[in-house]
Formats: structure tokens, sequence, C-alpha cells
């Protein structure tokens, strides 16, 4: 294939991939690699945001190793890696898109590859989104936490192969200088938050909604709670084919203490400690729900059901619209109170603030590794990102610094 030609996309969605059929009958080399990374990412089934980003970079390797390099995974050296995270960094614009787009489409019953997928696509921010601005294929930029996220994936595929003996060794292993594709900071990257003014109005805003329309909206009171409260991610309040979030999640054990389990990233489980405020909230949602003030062990309601039919909510993007119509509301009164670069700031905020914001006023008052393992995060280094103290005294050091006046 030519580089400016599209490839053709390779790997449906998980509820269709192992019914996706492709020709390779005459190229024995790509069916047994094509095998070997279809077999890699059903393993990744479990969890569709890691499925997804596991199956964009072995795709963009596979069609890179085969349609650019014309040679087999199996023969790609240390080099050939190399080229490849150069190549995508700034790939042909023919493999660019400007929208996200299904993979495959339906027709009459059978699953077709979509010719407006492309490997790559360029996105806007939510604020230039609202200011009218569309994204544009110059520009592409493929930003450092994906590179390493890149990385990660790819040597996890490789070491894959490994196992599997069809591969002699790992070329992302080998590779030396990956710090030269990726930009080195003196400090962590600052997290992305709500500052307590913008938090305040948010939290109002869906208050007030629910007092217009509590069949709407007590739903987000509740889910803004949880989101900030108990740092959830959105995809832990949504069913899925692993995890169905139930209202026995919340339970109380033998100190009468209250805990929430959930199933996060990695298919892991844990528990997190409910505080008072947050057992207020539950308390609130099942009353309006026509429920017990709090759950027993025996109770399976679904945690955040339908409304309209029965059993839980599933879709991970209707959550978000929800989150997002708050967020809408609180950027309306934060302009009309006169705070608009408060409200400049939260047009670009996205759902996970909300978790990053819980992480960032908890760690303030609460031991960190409490944090820690309430958030679920892997290590105590994780969370001291969300420490910005240090920031705040260093600042404070620095704002009287005189300059010598000169006459």
């Amino acid at each position: 294939m030519d580089e400016l030609s599209t490839p053709i996309v390779l790997f449906d969605s998980v509820q269709h991939l192992e019914t996706t059929k492709h020709n390779f009958t005459k190229n024995k080399s790509k069916l047994t690699e094509y095998n070997y990374a279809l077999a890699f990412l059903k393993s990744y089934k479990g969890s569709a945001g890691t499925f997804n980003a596991y199956r964009r970079e072995v795709e963009r390797l596979l069609q890179w190793a085969w349609n650019i390099q014309d040679k087999p995974v199996k023969k790609l050296k240390r080099e050939d890696m190399e080229e490849f995270i150069s190549f995508c960094k700034n790939p042909p614009k023919t493999w660019i898109g400007v929208n996200k787009v299904p993979r495959f489409l339906d027709k009459d019953g059978i699953r077709i590859p979509n010719v407006a997928w492309r490997p790559f696509v360029v996105t806007v921010s939510k604020s230039e989104h609202r200011k009218g601005d569309k994204p544009k294929i110059k520009n592409f930029e493929l930003l450092d936490d994906t590179i390493k996220e890149m990385f990660a994936i790819l040597s996890s595929f490789f070491n894959y192969l490994l196992q599997e003996e069809y591969i002699l060794s790992n070329p992302i292993a080998l590779m030396r200088q990956k710090s030269k594709f990726i930009r080195k900071q003196q400090n962590s990257i600052k997290i992305r938050r709500l500052s307590e003014l913008q938090w305040d109005y948010l939290m109002n805003a869906a208050l007030k909604m629910a007092e217009h329309d509590p069949d709407t909206h007590e739903r987000t009171v509740f889910i803004i709670s949880a989101l900030y409260a108990m740092y959830l991610r959105i995809s832990e309040l949504a069913a899925n084919d692993r995890w169905i979030p139930l209202m026995n999640n919340f339970h109380k054990d033998h100190d009468g203490h209250w805990w929430f389990t959930t199933v996060g990233k990695g298919n892991k489980e844990r528990q997190i400690a409910v505080s008072d405020a947050m057992l207020k909230a539950l308390k609130r949602w099942r009353k309006h729900l026509n429920l017990s003030a709090l759950p027993a062990a025996s109770d399976k309601t679904p945690l955040l059901p339908k409304t309209k039919g029965k059993g839980p909510i599933g879709s991970v993007n209707y959550l978000r619209r929800i989150v997002q119509g708050c967020y809408d509301n609180a950027i309306e009164q934060l302009n009309s109170d006169g705070f608009t670069e408060e409200a400049e700031t939260l047009i670009s905020a996205t759902v996970h603030w909300l978790r990053h914001t819980g992480i960032s006023d908890d760690v303030k008052i609460r031991p960190r590794e409490h944090v820690r393992d309430d958030a679920g995060h892997s290590s105590s280094a994780i969370t001291d990102k969300y420490i910005d103290i240090e920031l705040r005294e260093r600042h404070r050091s620095a704002k009287n610094k005189p300059i010598l006046e000169v006459d």
C-alpha cells in the first residue's frame, strides 16, 4: 500500500470482535499476526476503556508494519520502533480524521469496514468547540501522555508475543532513548481540578436543578456527589458486563462504618470509606426513589436505575451528558455573577475533574495512605501528585522578591 493511501480497519468493537473476518489467505504471516493480536486484545474485553486503548495502539502498529514498512511485526527491531514512534507523531494526512466514526458498519447483517475510519483523529477542546472551532488535520498532535501510553501498551503486546514464542526479543524494551520522544518536565503535571468557587457553583447548580425538576435531577445531585466524595470514575457508575453498581454496594461493617465497594481500572475491586456527607447524599437519593433510608445487604436495586424501563444505566456517555448539563448551568451562573475567568476555565473541565477535585481536597486533611486506598492508586507517588501545598509555599516565598529600581 502507498503511504498516502488510507488503511482498512482491522479490529471491530468488543461485541463484534469474534465475527469480524479478513481475507489474509494469501499472506500467512499477516493471518498469524492478526490472530495473535486478536487473542491479545480479547484478554482486555472486560474493560471497554482499556480494550479501546490497546486496540488503537496494536492496530496502528500492524497497519504501519504491514502497509508502510512492508514487513511482519516479527521482524521489527529497535530501530523500526523508533521510526514507528516518529511516524505516529507526524502521520500522513490520509491517515488522520477529524471525526470519531464507527470502525465497521452493518450492511444486510454483515459487518463491513467503514471507509471514513482513520487510525489517527484530531480533536478540539470543549472550550474551542463551544467557540465554533473545528478540528483541522494540520493541527494534529500526539501528546506526551499518549506516547507514554503507547510505549506501555506495545511493550505488553511484544511481551505477549515473547511468551507465545513468536518473537525473540521485545524491541520496545531495547529502546534506550525513549525520553527523546517525550518532553521532560521538572515537576509533575498539574492536576486538572475545580477551584473552590467552581465546585460551590457546580454543587449549587445541581441542587437548584433538582429543586425545579426532582424527577430528572435528584439523580444529578447524587452523581455529582459520588464522583467528588468517593473519587469515582464515571465508568464505575455505569453497568457493564463485569460490574453492575447496586445499592448494597454500600454496606456497614461491624463497627457501624459505611463503605462502598466498586470495580475500577484493571478490573480491580476496592472499598471506599463513605463520609457522613456522602451517606447523607445517599439517603436523599434513596428517599427520592421511595426506598428505605439506607440499603440492607439484600438490596439489589440498581444504584442508578434507568429513567425509562427497568435495569441500571449502562451508558457512560449518558452519564457524561448529565454531568455536562450541570457544568453548563454552573458556567452560566458564574458568568451572570461576573466570574468570567472561572466560567471560562470551567468550560474546559471534564467529568474526571470531579475525581481529581475530591482527591485534591481530601489529601489536604486526610492521611495520604487513606486517600490512596480510597482512590485505588497503585502507589503513594500517584497520590502525591495531588499535593500542591509545597507549590503554594514556593510561590508565597517568591511573591515579594524585589527588583532593584534604577533611577
